[in-house]
């Protein structure tokens, strides 16, 4: 188990670090690994990874060129039958794994940081930060990560794409919000 984020109770699995390479230009934040991820000890493998892979592609992003983590290292769940049912990290999960989170950032040096869902901009912005006020555009980082953090974007996390009533209309915003973040790049 990952130091400083290890978990406390059985309703963890194995620790899901960050993949991709270091000096990445676009350092992407998720919330927690989700059961596929957890099985697999790979960052966005499952269905919300799929609908991320196609965003990607559709805003310009080569996820190859990419580096991939998460907020929380370990898929929080509670098991219903032979289902594990995802739950969301508490605060505690999310400032126990922030280290690693902050390791990932020193060793990637972005240029840009986006936050897929609350959870993840919360992590690095703060906890009064609100996603539905600032989603998709440009937002500054606190002063203890700011250096670490030169730009970032928030938007909504891909499996709220998949949960949305009118898929299409969400899947369009999110994909609006990642070409808006690609254009800080440029």
């Amino acid at each position: 188990m990952s130091p400083g984020c290890s978990p406390t109770t059985r309703t963890f699995t194995q620790t899901v670090f960050g993949e991709g390479t270091a000096g990445a230009k676009v350092l992407v934040v998720g919330e927690q690994p989700g059961d596929k991820e957890a099985l697999a000890g790979e960052p966005f493998v499952g269905p919300a990874g799929k609908l991320l892979d196609r965003a990607f592609a559709e805003a310009g992003f080569d996820r190859q060129a990419l580096y991939v983590t998460n907020a929380v290292k370990h898929f929080k769940f509670k098991r219903e039958g032979k289902r594990r049912i995802h739950q969301k990290p508490g605060r505690t999960e999310v400032v126990a794994c922030r280290p690693w989170l902050l390791a990932e950032l020193r060793a990637v040096r972005p240029d840009l940081v986006l936050l897929l869902g609350a959870t993840a901009a919360q992590s690095l912005l703060g906890p009064k930060f609100r996603l539905t006020a600032h989603r998709g555009e440009p937002v500054e980082a606190p002063d203890d990560v700011a250096e670490l953090v030169p730009s970032a974007v928030a938007t909504v996390h891909p499996s709220a794409v998949l949960r949305a009533p009118d898929r299409d209309d969400a899947y369009a915003a999110f994909v609006a919000d990642l070409k808006a973040a690609g254009k800080l790049l440029k």
